[in-house]
Protein backbone atom coordinates (compact mmCIF):
# COMPACT_ATOMS: atom_id res chain seq x y z
CA UNK A 1 0.00 0.00 0.00
CA UNK A 2 2.81 2.54 1.19
CA UNK A 3 4.72 1.91 -2.39
CA UNK A 4 1.47 2.63 -4.36
CA UNK A 5 0.83 5.89 -2.31
CA UNK A 6 4.48 6.66 -3.10
CA UNK A 7 4.39 6.15 -7.10
CA UNK A 8 1.07 8.01 -6.81
CA UNK A 9 2.99 11.07 -4.68
CA UNK A 10 5.98 11.30 -7.34
CA UNK A 11 3.82 11.47 -10.52
CA UNK A 12 1.66 14.27 -8.60
CA UNK A 13 4.93 15.66 -7.79
CA UNK A 14 6.18 15.74 -11.45
CA UNK A 15 2.81 16.54 -12.83
CA UNK A 16 2.78 19.61 -10.32
CA UNK A 17 5.95 21.13 -11.32
CA UNK A 18 5.69 21.30 -15.19
CA UNK A 19 1.64 22.74 -14.30
CA UNK A 20 3.35 25.70 -12.18
CA UNK A 21 6.45 26.21 -14.73
CA UNK A 22 4.17 26.23 -17.92
CA UNK A 23 1.75 28.66 -16.71
CA UNK A 24 2.61 32.26 -17.65
CA UNK A 25 2.58 35.54 -14.42
CA UNK A 26 -0.67 37.79 -13.92
CA UNK A 27 1.33 40.71 -15.78
CA UNK A 28 3.02 38.54 -18.78
CA UNK A 29 0.94 40.73 -21.48
CA UNK A 30 1.81 43.86 -23.11
CA UNK A 31 0.57 45.94 -20.53
CA UNK A 32 2.93 44.52 -18.37
CA UNK A 33 6.06 44.78 -19.94
CA UNK A 34 5.74 48.62 -19.30
CA UNK A 35 4.97 48.30 -15.41
CA UNK A 36 1.01 48.31 -16.18
CA UNK A 37 -1.81 46.53 -14.66
CA UNK A 38 -5.35 45.82 -15.77
CA UNK A 39 -7.22 46.66 -13.02
CA UNK A 40 -6.81 48.15 -9.67
CA UNK A 41 -7.65 44.85 -7.39
CA UNK A 42 -4.76 44.02 -5.23
CA UNK A 43 -3.89 40.57 -7.42
CA UNK A 44 -4.19 42.06 -10.64
CA UNK A 45 -6.78 40.62 -13.29
CA UNK A 46 -8.19 37.84 -12.76
CA UNK A 47 -9.59 35.43 -15.91
CA UNK A 48 -11.38 32.27 -15.91
CA UNK A 49 -9.41 29.45 -15.11
CA UNK A 50 -7.47 28.23 -17.86
CA UNK A 51 -6.54 23.97 -17.88
CA UNK A 52 -3.14 24.66 -16.05
CA UNK A 53 -4.47 26.61 -12.97
CA UNK A 54 -7.33 23.69 -12.83
CA UNK A 55 -4.31 21.16 -13.16
CA UNK A 56 -2.23 22.85 -10.98
CA UNK A 57 -5.44 23.19 -7.59
CA UNK A 58 -5.57 19.49 -8.74
CA UNK A 59 -2.58 18.32 -7.79
CA UNK A 60 -2.06 20.18 -5.27
CA UNK A 61 -5.19 18.54 -2.93
CA UNK A 62 -3.90 15.13 -4.24
CA UNK A 63 -0.38 15.93 -2.85
CA UNK A 64 -1.78 16.96 0.26
CA UNK A 65 -3.70 13.85 0.57
CA UNK A 66 -0.69 11.64 -0.41
CA UNK A 67 1.61 13.04 2.15
CA UNK A 68 -1.15 12.74 4.45
CA UNK A 69 -1.63 9.06 3.65
CA UNK A 70 2.81 8.73 3.66
CA UNK A 71 2.48 10.46 7.00
CA UNK A 72 -0.37 7.84 8.40
CA UNK A 73 1.06 5.06 6.71
CA UNK A 74 4.54 5.51 8.32
CA UNK A 75 3.29 6.16 12.11
CA UNK A 76 1.16 3.23 12.07
CA UNK A 77 4.13 0.75 11.65
CA UNK A 78 6.52 2.57 13.95
CA UNK A 79 9.28 0.10 15.30
CA UNK A 80 12.68 0.65 16.64
CA UNK A 81 15.38 -0.13 14.30
CA UNK A 82 17.39 -0.90 17.60
CA UNK A 83 14.40 -2.54 19.57
CA UNK A 84 16.28 -6.19 20.17
CA UNK A 85 19.36 -4.66 20.94
CA UNK A 86 21.08 -4.61 24.20
CA UNK A 87 22.50 -1.29 26.01
CA UNK A 88 26.59 -0.69 24.56
CA UNK A 89 28.67 -1.85 27.13
CA UNK A 90 26.43 -4.68 28.75
CA UNK A 91 28.51 -7.53 28.67
CA UNK A 92 27.26 -11.13 30.26
CA UNK A 93 29.20 -10.86 33.24
CA UNK A 94 27.23 -7.56 34.25
CA UNK A 95 23.63 -9.27 33.32
CA UNK A 96 24.25 -11.73 35.82
CA UNK A 97 23.35 -11.61 39.78
CA UNK A 98 25.50 -10.87 42.21
CA UNK A 99 25.60 -14.48 43.82
CA UNK A 100 26.42 -15.93 40.30
CA UNK A 101 28.72 -13.40 39.96
CA UNK A 102 30.92 -14.59 42.78
CA UNK A 103 30.59 -18.13 42.08
CA UNK A 104 31.31 -17.69 38.92
CA UNK A 105 34.51 -15.98 40.56
CA UNK A 106 35.06 -18.55 42.80
CA UNK A 107 35.37 -21.17 39.85
CA UNK A 108 37.54 -19.33 37.77
CA UNK A 109 39.99 -18.96 40.86
CA UNK A 110 39.73 -22.68 41.21
CA UNK A 111 40.52 -23.50 37.72
CA UNK A 112 43.60 -21.20 37.74
CA UNK A 113 44.76 -22.52 40.86
CA UNK A 114 44.72 -26.20 39.43
CA UNK A 115 46.65 -24.70 36.83
CA UNK A 116 49.39 -23.68 38.36
CA UNK A 117 49.54 -27.03 41.07
CA UNK A 118 52.35 -29.26 39.82
CA UNK A 119 51.47 -32.15 38.30
CA UNK A 120 52.58 -34.65 41.27
CA UNK A 121 49.64 -32.97 43.21
CA UNK A 122 47.07 -33.21 40.97
CA UNK A 123 47.84 -37.18 40.65
CA UNK A 124 47.16 -37.64 44.20
CA UNK A 125 44.33 -35.83 43.89
CA UNK A 126 43.04 -37.72 41.86
CA UNK A 127 44.01 -40.49 43.67
CA UNK A 128 41.78 -39.57 46.78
Amino acid sequence: MSALITTIHIIVCFILIIAVLLQSGKSADLAGAFGGIGSQTVFGPRGAGNILSKATTICAILFMVTSMGLWILSARGTKSVVSGEEAPGVTETQKQPPDKKAAAAETEQKKKAEKKKPPAEKQKKEKN
